[in-house]
């Protein structure tokens, strides 16, 4: 594994302890924000996975049969293709500015405008499944930046 995806992966799991941290605070746990409804991976077009949907967006950092980890982003004022994640996975979010999220159906998922406060950054999130969703970047100068681990089966 090359130095700079193994320092990225150290932290997205050393940030594991300060979101605990941030729930016990009473401060937005972005477990608890993140948390999409999901379904069954197998009933996803393959089409929809977020490597081949949004290329743009996702960069395979490194993959094998445990684990793909991928670079995303998203630029400022842009709409991320409908794509979807089949497996369970931790966020590293670095930067973020305001988005929505938004289903298969085009139902908002999440609009972070509407959050009692702004998300804390950097953060760490645990995500099952995604299903087929599309994130909208409001920001007209922030581009979203995280880091995906994915865990497969």
């Amino acid at each position: 594994m090359n130095k700079k995806i193994h320092l990225l992966f150290a932290a997205a799991l050393a940030s594991l302890a300060p979101v605990g941290a941030l729930a016990e605070s009473g401060t937005s746990d972005p477990n608890s924000i993140m948390a999409y409804k999901t379904g069954d991976p197998a009933d996803w077009p393959a089409e929809l996975d977020a490597v081949i949907a949004a290329p743009d967006n996702h960069k395979i950092l490194i993959e094998n049969e445990k684990v793909r980890v991928l670079e995303v982003t998203l630029l400022p004022g842009t709409v991320e293709p409908l794509h979807s994640h089949r497996w369970p996975s931790v966020l590293y979010v670095m930067e973020a500015g305001d988005f929505i999220d938004k289903d298969m159906d085009g139902n908002v998922i999440l609009d972070t405008r509407e959050l009692p406060e702004r998300l804390p950054l950097p953060f760490a999130s645990w995500k099952e499944p995604e299903a087929p969703h599309s994130v909208v970047n409001l920001s007209a100068t922030q581009t979203i930046r995280l880091i995906r681990v994915e865990l497969k089966n």
